[in-house]
């Protein structure tokens, strides 16, 4: 209710990013609510009435539970600092789950203690149901198996260290080869196409191609509908707005998810491999990008543009470049609006067609006249009218020849032909000409493999143009490979910010600079996890699936915090050395550490699951926290007592150094 009701006020909208952080943060808002009860039950079953076990339990307990919300909120803080395509999107997703999670820790610490005053009573073992006596059982046995693995760990205790240093540089390695993309497509039941003939093609030859092409695609038992057609804008094969004769687009609409048995992408896959066995025609089809990036439409998701002042160097290397892309498996689909075409260049003698009496005007409206396809005129009907169309017979329109019989009548009134003063060549030229930032450019466009990540095929992009292409030609990525290119670099320095800003958040807390890197010692093997299990489920790193990393470090720190403080206490209160008060709150506080972490697991399950429409995009966020999650959850019930140990052992060996500071400086005195 306090997340909807600071979004009327933002002005935000519920849309899938607002959604999906209002369903993550359900598994997320219940933690500090089971810290705060399971803490007040442990106050009653040590004898003390509902009163008496809410007062202390939540003064016990409360400190923890601020420094879990606050540590909590701080991972989403440098995400509204963002910039750029990111911070658009994200902004909206991490204002949503951060004032949940504010709202949530302020009914913890208020409203919950009170209604466990008023509700809850204390626990009778022996009056419980059998599923209670059943669970507590398991309960006790996890607990006993805990309590003898965690001796073995705090005994070799070294052996730990070194285990956690191996999964910290794992992660590293881990990180740099997975595969990464940027947004992952989504299955919106439709799919877009253009397709491309011979620059000379005719009109009706390219409407019989482009129904056949239909045609074929209509077979398909996942298609339901198509749209065709032909003259499309140049600006489809990454032109400017000039008419392009000889491409087309299709729109293609599947059935319903439930009524086919294959994805768009994999439909795309299917059309792909029948439709090229359809002559004289090109098709490109396109599972259109959840959030499109870019101006340009082109034949491919994915745009690199090459840029010179020299026409020339365009039209000899993008064709051997292009050739070189065909060839490479991690990328199809390869094609470029550089369209080669002949043209006839009709050079007048002016001097000899001024002595015959002809102007350069007649010429003109001659050549227009001819293949210019000119309205003279309109002929009206009863019902309908028809448009008169001048133009030469097309036998005569395709042969070059032709042009030097045509005729000119003179200011003598003689008919003179056009051969009498000009002559023809032939030569090569774009059908249209390019330009991006004031320079020439061609753009090529290209789709990914199936299996294969944006991250290696702009690696492999990049060692094509580096090996064909010279320098006098500026290439750089365009649309969605730019700002993944871009976006990259700003997604680790995001992770790193929000680590350290959680740390100076905790270090404020505990007026400490110690305690707060024993809490984050678990981070490494969170990513380790969840790295892991994207690379077993064959899941890019993408944009969504690093959120989910970066609310991991979140999540995952709330088990230290809670170790941590309780053992903390137990040193003040008890006088108790640092390995007996850790192994103590590891005990008591299992308990919560495992409802905690099942209540945020659970909560992100249908999301990795994938149910629903569009689960494609939110798919990878779930597998990273349940990865994740699972695997933290075995390391840092381990790690974080053994690093507490080490981590007093050095804040014991910097306070013996410090009086033997200032008594060498007395001595000094």
């Amino acid at each position: 209710i306090g997340a909807v009701f600071l979004m009327q006020i933002a002005g935000f909208t519920i849309n899938l990013l607002t959604l999906l952080a209002i369903v993550l943060s359900v598994g997320i808002v219940v933690d500090d609510a089971i810290v705060m009860l399971e803490n007040i039950v442990r106050h009653m079953e040590m004898g003390e009435n509902p009163l008496e076990a809410s007062l202390n339990g939540s003064k016990e307990i409360g400190f923890t539970i601020l420094s879990m919300t606050l540590s909590l909120v701080a991972v989403f803080i440098p995400m509204l600092f963002m910039g750029g395509l990111l911070g658009r999107l994200f902004h909206e997703f991490a204002v949503t789950i951060a004032v949940s999670i504010l709202v949530s820790g302020f009914v913890s610490l208020s409203l919950t203690p009170m209604l466990c005053s008023r509700f809850v009573r204390p626990p009778d073992h022996a009056n419980q149901s059998r599923l209670y006596k059943a669970s507590e059982y398991f309960f006790d046995r996890f607990l006993g198996l805990y309590d003898w693995s965690l001796k073995i760990f705090l005994k070799y205790h070294l052996t730990t260290m070194l285990l956690s240093g191996a999964v910290f540089l794992v992660t590293i390695y881990l990180f740099v080869i997975i595969p990464k993309g940027f947004i992952p497509s989504e299955d919106t039941g439709k799919l877009t196409g253009t397709t491309q003939a011979a620059q000379d093609i005719s009109f009706a030859d390219l409407s019989r191609h482009q129904l056949e092409v239909a045609s074929l695609i209509q077979q398909n038992p996942n298609v339901e509908a198509v749209n065709a057609s032909i003259g499309a804008s140049a600006s489809t094969t990454g032109g400017g707005g000039a008419q392009a004769g000889n491409a087309g687009n299709l729109f293609i609409r599947l059935k319903d998810r439930g009524k086919r048995q294959n994805t768009a992408d994999e439909v795309v896959q299917q059309l792909r491999s029948k439709l090229t066995a359809i002559p004289g025609i090109q098709v490109f089809l396109q599972n259109p990008p959840a959030i499109p990036v870019g101006t340009q439409q082109t034949t491919g998701l994915y745009q690199v543009t090459l840029q010179t002042p020299d026409e020339g160097l365009l039209n000899k290397y993008v064709p051997q470049l292009v050739t070189k892309l065909l060839t490479l498996k991690e990328i199809q689909d390869v094609n470029s609006d550089l369209q080669l075409t002949s043209q006839v260049k009709v050079k007048i003698d002016r001097d000899r067609a001024s002595s015959l009496g002809i102007t350069a005007t007649q010429i003109e409206n001659t050549l227009r006249n001819a293949y210019g396809s000119y309205q003279v005129s309109t002929i009206y009907g009863t019902s309908n009218e028809y448009q008169v169309i001048l133009e030469l017979e097309p036998q005569f329109q395709q042969d070059p020849s032709a042009l030097l019989k045509l005729y000119i009548n003179s200011s003598a009134g003689l008919a003179v032909p056009l051969s009498a003063f000009s002559q023809l060549s032939q030569q090569v030229t774009p059908l249209t000409i390019n330009h991006f930032g004031q320079m020439n450019a061609v753009t090529i466009s290209f789709n990914l493999s199936p299996g294969i990540s944006l991250s290696q095929a702009t690696s492999v992009v990049e060692n094509a143009i580096s090996a064909i292409v010279p320098e006098t030609i500026t290439t750089s990525f365009q649309g969605a490979s730019q700002v993944f290119q871009d976006s990259l670099p700003s997604l680790g320095i995001l992770l790193l910010i929000a680590i350290l800003v959680i740390y100076l958040v905790l270090g404020v807390l505990y007026e400490d600079f110690i305690h707060p890197l024993t809490i984050l010692s678990g981070l490494p093997s969170a990513g380790f996890g969840a790295l892991l299990t994207l690379l077993i489920f064959n899941v890019e790193l993408n944009v969504y699936s690093f959120i989910g990393i970066i609310l991991l470090v979140g999540i995952v720190k709330k088990n230290g915090i809670m170790m941590v403080d309780f053992a903390i206490e137990a040193q003040r209160n008890e006088h108790k050395s640092p390995r007996d008060a850790i192994y103590q709150a590891c005990l008591v506080r299992f308990r919560p550490i495992m409802m905690t972490t099942m209540a945020a697991l659970m909560g992100t399950l249908p999301i990795a699951l994938g149910v629903g429409a569009g689960s494609e995009v939110r798919r990878p966020l779930g597998i990273a926290v349940v990865g994740g999650l699972v695997f933290s959850q075995l390391l840092t019930l381990y790690v974080t007592p053994v690093f507490f140990i080490y981590m007093e052992a050095w804040r014991k060996s910097l306070s013996s150094r410090k009086p033997r500071r200032l008594t060498t400086l007395s001595e000094s005195k």
